[in-house]
């Protein structure tokens, strides 16, 4: 098990000077100030012990009741839904609840950089399907189908696409949703970037579903959309019989969720939906630059619908892989890029550029890397 290939580069870019970092995935806003206030008068208040397992029951109830209002699906917040440290700690303790030794769990690529990991952490088997840019990095039913054993006990999703910035719409979840039940699997369903889709996209949360509520684990999360990655907030919404064994491994492994963060949370979903879409329009803008310019450079990238990443493609115009590219990029040009391989095999030939940074900075960055470029073009 190899270490992250992201965190290799921004080691690499914390030693210089002068760089402009599209690496890290989260956002360049501070938490806004009404959410940062929340936590520090619940210090002032001496709220500073334990809360329940489970999460504070406010929150739990406010994240059902926003579940409920933006896509029309039910948990009961006492029974159903677990506060976790992040969304991070939410996948790997559903997987953990869910695997038994050598079952196998589908899932596509590239992807967040975690998942084969605490696929065999838990131990499973971690099985991939390669996505390409011929179809938008869109995973499709039929592929799905034919990577099913008998071993196959559930199938990971991860859409809006961290690091393709791909989505899936409602008529290609549907069809999915129809060879899931078909195989009887479990779907762990990765939505944390769920507010940051674009062009006219509308998410639906995979529970939301015909039928899918029962056989869904739903991962979401404060981080990227109420910009409180160091926050640590996640949670997992799940059918009560799973959750219980969610909520167990949850217990033992962490107790509970920072108690002043969920404090933070619970003023997000009271007070945080204007900052949310003014963040939200930011990215669009910055997406649209960011798209524009690569496409003109001759770094060939689709228009990315989610989250806040683009993924073009670099052997083609340079004759360089991608840890190539990223690496002499950032010896020449002092600009940071992940390389596509470290999600995955698919992702090789392709970097993941993050927008989530100054509108300003990335247009000097897309400068240097065209002048990049012109030094290397194959």
């Amino acid at each position: 098990m190899r270490p992250s290939g992201i965190r290799r580069f921004f080691d690499m870019l914390a030693e210089m000077k002068d760089v402009i970092s599209l690496t890290i995935g989260e956002p360049d806003f501070t938490t806004p100030e009404p959410i940062t206030q929340a936590a520090i008068d619940s210090l002032q208040a001496g709220q500073t012990h334990y809360t329940a397992n489970s999460g504070i029951f406010v929150l739990r109830q406010l994240i059902a009741a926003d579940l409920e209002t933006r896509y029309g699906v039910s948990y009961d917040p006492r029974s159903e839904l677990t506060i976790t440290v992040g969304a991070s700690e939410a996948l790997d303790a559903t997987l953990r609840a869910v695997c038994d030794p050598g079952d196998e769990v589908i899932y596509h690529e590239p992807c967040f950089v975690a998942y084969a990991p605490c696929i065999t952490l838990a131990g499973g088997v971690p099985v991939p399907i390669a996505t390409t840019d011929a179809t938008n990095f869109r995973l499709t039913a039929e592929v799905v189908e034919a990577t099913i054993t008998p071993r196959t006990k559930a199938l990971f999703l991860g859409y809006p696409n961290n690091p393709t910035g791909a989505v899936l719409d409602r008529s290609e979840l549907e069809a999915i949703a129809d060879v899931v039940e078909r195989h009887d699997l479990l779907v762990i369903s990765d939505e944390i970037y769920d507010r940051l889709v674009y062009g006219g996209h509308e998410h639906v949360a995979f529970s939301a579903l015909p039928g899918m509520r029962d056989r869904t684990v739903l991962l979401g999360g404060f981080s990227k959309s109420y910009a409180m990655t160091g926050w640590r907030i996640g949670y997992a919404a799940a059918p009560a019989g799973v959750m219980a064994g969610i909520a167990k491994v949850h217990q033992y492994g962490i107790m509970c969720a920072p108690t002043a963060a969920q404090f933070a949370a619970i003023e997000a979903l009271r007070s945080g939906e204007p900052f949310v879409r003014a963040m939200h329009d930011e990215y669009d803008r910055r997406r649209r630059l960011m798209t524009d310019r690569l496409n003109e450079i001759g770094l060939l990238c689709f228009e990315p619908r989610g989250a806040f990443y683009c993924f073009p493609e670099v052997t083609a115009a340079t004759g360089l892989d991608d840890e190539a590219f990223a690496e002499a990029l950032l010896r020449e040009e002092h600009v940071a890029v992940v390389p596509g391989s470290a999600f995955g095999a698919s992702g090789a030939g392709f970097v993941r550029a993050c927008y989530a940074t100054a509108y300003e900075d990335i247009g000097e960055a897309m400068d240097r890397i065209e002048r990049f470029v012109g030094r290397h073009r194959a």
